[in-house]
């Protein structure tokens, strides 16, 4: 029997369209969508890279969907409010790391939800000096701290910005067990937040990406608001996969320099500290399985076909379609060991 429903697809990170009703069976995906994301950003990464996906999707399956900017809190709310399969939602590894922060909100994403498809990594997460900075390099930095010196690093508590931060602490007291105290968090907001902490000297590394920061990476060292790169956290296996022009003026070959093995930040004995930010579907946990299978099902014949890929990586995004079964086994491993990471630092 057919009925008509709507289909709320919970995205975390972007802008608005609206879903309309449509018939389908009990187990199939609706055809009219409204897809929610958890930014309140209409022009961020989360935005970018879910409405490639969701313009493919909407093609592939016949339906229309609309994407609709409401934040992660809300998103959340939106997915744990209906076990129908009408609510969907794609975030990133803020998912989990929210979580083993303890930011309020955040609930263990592998047991509350169920965990989907990756579709694409943003390899650009960065941290960065003014220009001319007398750190000009991560080696700089943790010698530094191992030399006394309090190196302030802004960042936006809590996830994403942070993992690097306490990646640098690991790296300061395996090198040096103490310095990591003087590897000191300056706690702000949004990126502009994170900029004007270093235009006002307030820290004298920030935490940033190559799509927002780039630009600033151009300007001459005497513009106050000039800054480089030092380290880019991203696998170099993921960074090899993007255009050879790299973004603006950087290369692809010049952003290499700034990952591993070229620029290391060590996690281990003889290993360095990578991360890469994953994008992925979450349903809720009493959704059905047939609508996880309809729509890894779909999303395997849309990257073997190949167009979204060429549409991610102009928007300097990786392709990286892992189906739900595979997706949950690698970012469960991935969580584990980013958590390893916090246990050993004291971030506050």
């Amino acid at each position: 029997m057919t009925f008509t429903r709507r289909l709320v697809l919970a995205v975390v990170g972007a802008t608005a369209l609206t879903a309309t009703s449509f018939a389908a069976t009990a187990q199939e995906l609706p055809r009219n969508v409204r897809l929610v994301i958890g930014s309140t950003s209409t022009g961020g990464d989360t935005y970018q890279n879910s409405a490639i996906v969701a313009g493919a999707l909407s093609e592939k399956l016949g339906i229309n969907i609309k994407v609709d900017a409401v934040g992660a809190t809300e998103a959340f709310k939106a997915l744990e409010r209906d076990s129908r399969g009408t609510t969907l939602m794609i975030f990133h590894d803020q998912s989990y790391l929210g979580n083993l922060y303890g930011v309020q909100g955040y609930e263990d994403p592998f047991a509350s939800y169920k965990i989907g498809p990756t579709v694409a990594i943003n390899p650009g997460n960065a941290y960065l000096v003014p220009k001319g900075s007398k750190y000009g390099s991560m080696e700089d930095i943790l010698a530094a701290a191992e030399a006394g010196e309090k190196v302030r690093v802004a960042i936006q508590p809590g996830g994403v910005s942070e993992i690097g931060f306490s990646a640098m602490k690991n790296a300061a007291k395996l090198r040096s067990p103490g310095s990591e105290e003087n590897i000191v968090a300056v706690n702000t907001g949004s990126q502009s937040d994170k900029n004007q902490a270093m235009w006002d000297d307030l820290a004298d590394v920030i935490n940033g990406s190559i799509q927002a920061n780039e630009q600033f990476t151009q300007l001459p060292e005497d513009d106050r608001k000039a800054m480089e790169f030092v380290w880019i956290t991203a696998r170099p296996a993921t960074l090899e996969q993007a255009p050879a022009q790299g973004m603006g003026d950087t290369t692809r070959d010049e952003m290499l320099q700034y990952a591993s093995p070229q620029t290391s930040v060590p996690l281990m004995e003889g290993e360095d500290f990578t991360f890469d930010k994953e994008f992925f579907f979450l349903y809720n946990l009493e959704m059905d399985d047939a609508i996880v299978e309809q729509i890894d099902t779909a999303l395997a014949e849309i990257f073997e076909e190949g167009e979204i890929q060429n549409r991610q990586k102009e928007a300097f995004f990786i392709p990286n379609f892992l189906p739900s079964d595979e997706a949950r086994a690698h970012l469960e491993a991935k969580r584990d060991t980013y958590r390893n990471v916090i246990a050993e630092i004291t971030t506050n």
